[in-house]
């Protein structure tokens, strides 16, 4: 059984910075696309930010150069750093792990329960 388990969301002031984690355990599949969508109050999912096992990362262009993906193989682990929030960054904040980068949200069946982020201005 495949489990996806993010930490690391939370309340942050305009400027702030916070560091997501998402460890996903049971996926076997190799190479891999894990990343993060993000979803706003009354706005469809999107993309964050996400990498595909030793590829170049994908940004939205509203969080290129603010945020920062890595990732751990051997461990089947993914960090969201974002740095200079805003309060256009806050959602709730998925972690996904899948075969392909597919660019819709409805392709991926792995899927973490999410954490909060909020940023005040």
């Amino acid at each position: 059984q495949i489990h996806l388990v993010e930490s690391g969301g939370g309340s942050v002031q305009a400027g702030g910075s916070l560091r997501l984690t998402c460890v996903a355990s049971g996926y076997t599949d190799s190479p891999y696309c894990m990343g993060w969508f993000r979803q706003a109050p009354e706005k469809e999912r999107e993309w964050a930010a996400r990498m595909f096992t030793g590829n170049t990362p994908y940004y939205d262009p509203s969080v290129k150069g603010r945020f920062v993906i890595s990732e751990e193989n051997d461990k089947n682990t993914v960090y969201l750093q974002m740095n200079s929030l805003q309060p256009e960054d806050t959602a709730m904040y998925y972690c996904v792990i899948g075969k392909y980068c597919y660019s819709s949200s409805d392709m991926f069946t792995h899927w973490g329960q999410g954490t909060q982020v909020t940023v005040s201005s």
